[in-house]
């Protein structure tokens, strides 16, 4: 276990990360993801992770192969810590997405180190991708 994983979650009132869910051309779709329930999965994501985390949905973040696609992007506090905003694909089963909310919750990039499994969806975008996110 590393020194990151010891802070606490961030303070309510305190910057959160965002996670951010795509739901545009193919994240979200049946046609490209059965066997999903896509609004649940984002429903859970909003739940959970109220007054933790902003939960944003986006209409395309432009990596479709992978969907369906969520960045977690870290709190004001995980970025002075040195954290990144971190891509995930493939997020297409509860198991994953419980252990973002895990993860999240415990202070998310930057400040918490993610699951061993989360390590199976993460992915680098191109830079164009990632600076229109940042943006």
């Amino acid at each position: 276990m590393s020194r990151r994983s010891k802070k606490a979650a961030p303070t309510p009132g305190a910057t959160r990360p965002t996670v951010t869910v795509c739901r545009g051309c193919c994240c979200g779709t049946p046609a490209k993801v059965p066997r999903l329930d896509h609004g649940g999965q984002l429903s859970d994501l909003r739940t959970a992770l109220a007054g933790v985390a902003v939960v944003r949905r986006t209409d395309c973040l432009d990596a479709c192969e992978r969907a369906n696609v969520i960045v977690i992007q870290p709190s004001a506090e995980g970025r002075r810590a040195g954290g990144r905003p971190v891509w995930l694909g493939q997020v297409n089963d509860p198991g994953a997405t419980t252990d973002i909310t895990a993860w999240v919750k415990n202070g998310g990039p930057g400040l918490a180190d993610p699951p061993d499994i989360l390590g199976l969806y993460t992915f680098e975008p191109s830079r164009r991708i990632r600076h229109e996110l940042d943006g």
